[in-house]
């Protein structure tokens, strides 16, 4: 189930673990207890669910590639997970196709366009956002890369003849025993 803040699109803890691979723990660990990379809204109670934009989830992605691939100590990073979460708000999941994340240093990084042929003046660990963006994509029904139009649609679509659109509509269909009722006093 996918729940809309205004136009923030928000998923469950546990969509949140299948779209990043990690465990329960980690997840929490991450973003409740070290706090790396905060929960956009936390759970309510004990055994409901945390929400996760995907603004989060991208930062969580790359934050899982450093400490898988590269062995880095995140909490020394803490201040890049920190500041590219605040650039990420305010920008469009279309805009960052074909962008690499360049990381300058523990507090240091700049977004290169892929298809720039010029090299960075430092050194710096470069994370493509492609492979993450597909992934985040899929799992929260956003425009792919070749998706046609750059545009998100207005409604959601819901599948016809589900379960709920059935329940609706036999709640708005008056029983027969009141049907036939009705027809008798009329």
């Amino acid at each position: 189930m996918d729940l809309w803040m205004g136009s923030m699109r928000l998923v469950p803890t546990r969509q949140a673990l299948q779209l990043t691979g990690l465990s329960p723990a980690k997840l929490r660990e991450w973003t409740s207890r070290r706090a790396l990379i905060p929960i956009d809204v936390p759970p309510r109670s004990q055994g409901s669910s945390g929400q996760y934009s995907w603004q989060t989830i991208l930062v969580l992605r790359l934050a899982v590639t450093l400490k898988e691939k590269f062995s880095l100590e995140l909490q020394a990073h803490r201040g890049i997970f920190d500041s590219l979460h605040r650039y990420l708000k305010n920008r469009s999941f279309i805009a960052l196709w074909d962008k690499t994340l360049a990381l300058r240093g523990p507090t240091d990084w700049q977004l290169v366009d892929e298809s720039t042929d010029e090299p960075l003046r430092v050194d710096a660990i470069m994370l493509r956002l492609n492979p993450h963006l597909e992934v985040l994509a899929e799992g929260f029904a956003l425009p792919g890369k070749f998706g046609g139009s750059a545009q998100l649609d207005l409604f959601p679509a819901s599948p016809i003849g589900s379960r709920r659109s059935q329940d609706v509509a036999h709640a708005r269909t008056p029983s027969t025993r009141y049907a036939s009722r009705r027809r008798r006093s009329a």
